[in-house]
């Protein structure tokens, strides 16, 4: 019975190594892996700008797309709708705590059976084999010589567990939501924020009673970290976003699993801080992968596919924000209302002074360094605004559909998005502009219309 059980220890072992060597080489293979799709033009976070015919097929496909909504896939087997495996896995880790190895193991064995490539679940039970026959250090104690690759593997693994094990353990207070979130009018029906020190995606419903968290997924970001500021440095942007469209898998390389969700980075801070690159997505992982390193892209966020699925049935393109931070403030709604309403203060200023066609005043909200649509100066866009103001003829303006996000970082900013309609008219321009706090006043950096 004891050279059973020896047995069985050193198969763990050799389990836990073929699974880091494995994974060595798909980590290898995925950063050799061009980033292009089936049928249109590369990725464009790290490729050079695609010829025009290619990007004409590009939004001729995206058109085609959004025209006709891809139907909802098939449901998942309960065994791997989103979320399931990580559940499964954090309660393999309770009973092994709690000392009940037994059941442990016998958990352990069904997640790795149903998620094969789940390398959490492989090496969950690797270990437990290897801890009959002697005790255990640290997940994934090998007592090999691994390779480096194989070492880099084990490393990520050990940090990706802590960062699930962490996030699960200091889940936010119910109602309190993150700070960024000021408001968003009923048509905004989700949201979603990303912590990158916790390497997690947080999915919000908006409801009649503010933003409740539905769902929280596990997510990899840049291989050299976040704070993107150049095309090709590997970072994740940190700021505000919005998903510009669904992408199909049809259309996409297997590298991506599901799907993707398209960012619209570089946004107008961006630009106005120079920072430059394209193509940050959210999306899936390859087939033979269930997750990747918590630094593990070329930008995007990228998460597990049944975790993917779940937010293309879910989020609306256009009305979805998102976003990407160093690490959540998580706040109760109330706490953020004495701010909203100072801020509230100076964006119904700004469309009193247009209301009155007073320029003089409107004037003074914009920042001598705005920069507007099309790359107008502050002059260019004083004579559009002239040009507003003169055809609405004294008719109020009313701002529907309002979103306001805050985010700071050097500089405090308001990310504002509404619908602008004149009395008597039942449509008007979407216009969204970058407000910054200069001493004690809001005034707009960038102002531009976007549908």
């Amino acid at each position: 019975m004891g050279f059973l059980v020896s047995l069985r220890g050193a198969l763990a072992a050799l389990l836990c190594l073929l699974l880091l060597q494995h994974g060595a080489a798909v980590q290898a293979k995925n950063q050799a892996s061009p980033t292009k799709v089936r049928a249109a033009a590369p990725h464009g976070a790290h490729s050079k700008a695609a010829p025009r015919s290619t990007q004409a097929a590009r939004k001729a496909q995206a058109a085609q797309h959004n025209k006709k909504p891809r139907p909802a896939t098939v449901p998942t087997p309960p065994a791997l709708r989103d979320g399931q495996a990580e559940e499964r896995l954090l309660q393999v880790l309770e009973l092994t705590r709690q000392g009940q190895t037994r059941e442990a193991l016998a958990k352990a064995e069904r997640l790795a059976r149903d998620y094969p490539h789940f390398q959490l679940a492989q090496l969950a039970l690797g270990d437990l084999l290897a801890a009959r026959t002697r005790p255990l250090q640290q997940p994934g104690d090998v007592p090999i010589t691994l390779h480096a690759e194989a070492r880099t593997t084990l490393q990520d693994l050990r940090t990706e567990l802590q960062r699930r094990v962490q996030a699960h353990g200091a889940r936010p207070a119910q109602q309190n939501v993150p700070s960024q979130f000021l408001e968003l009018a009923p048509r905004y029906r989700h949201a979603i924020a990303v912590d990158t020190s916790r390497s997690r995606l947080y999915l919000f419903e908006n409801t009649p009673q503010g933003l409740r968290l539905v769902a929280d997924y596990y997510a990899s970001v840049g291989k050299l970290g976040i704070e993107k500021s150049v095309e090709g440095d590997q970072r994740t942007p940190l700021g505000v976003y919005f998903i510009t469209s669904r992408l199909d898998p049809a259309t996409l390389r297997d590298f991506y699993g599901a799907g993707a969700l398209p960012l619209n980075y570089p946004n107008p801070l961006d630009q106005l801080r120079g920072k430059t690159g394209s193509g940050i997505w959210l999306h899936g992982t390859p087939p033979e992968q269930f997750a990747r390193a918590p630094q593990a892209t070329d930008g995007c966020v990228a998460l597990a596919n049944p975790d993917l699925e779940r937010l293309l049935r879910t989020v609306e393109p256009r009305t979805t924000p998102v976003v990407i931070a160093r690490q959540l403030d998580w706040v109760a709604p109330h706490s953020v209302q004495a701010e909203h309403k100072a801020f509230e203060a100076a964006l119904d200023g700004w469309r009193n002074a247009k209301t009155a066609g007073d320029m003089q005043r409107l004037m003074t909200f914009y920042a001598p360094d705005f920069q507007g649509q099309r790359k107008a100066t502050l002059a260019q866009w004083a004579t559009e605004l002239h040009a507003e103001t003169q055809a609405l003829r004294g008719r109020e303006i009313e701002l529907k559909d309002k979103a306001i996000l805050r985010w700071t970082d050097s500089m405090d900013t308001m990310v504002v998005t509404f619908g602008e309609v004149a009395s008597g008219s039942r449509t008007g321009p979407i216009k969204r502009q970058f407000w910054a706090r200069r001493g004690k006043h809001w005034q707009i950096i960038y102002e531009g219309v976007i549908g």
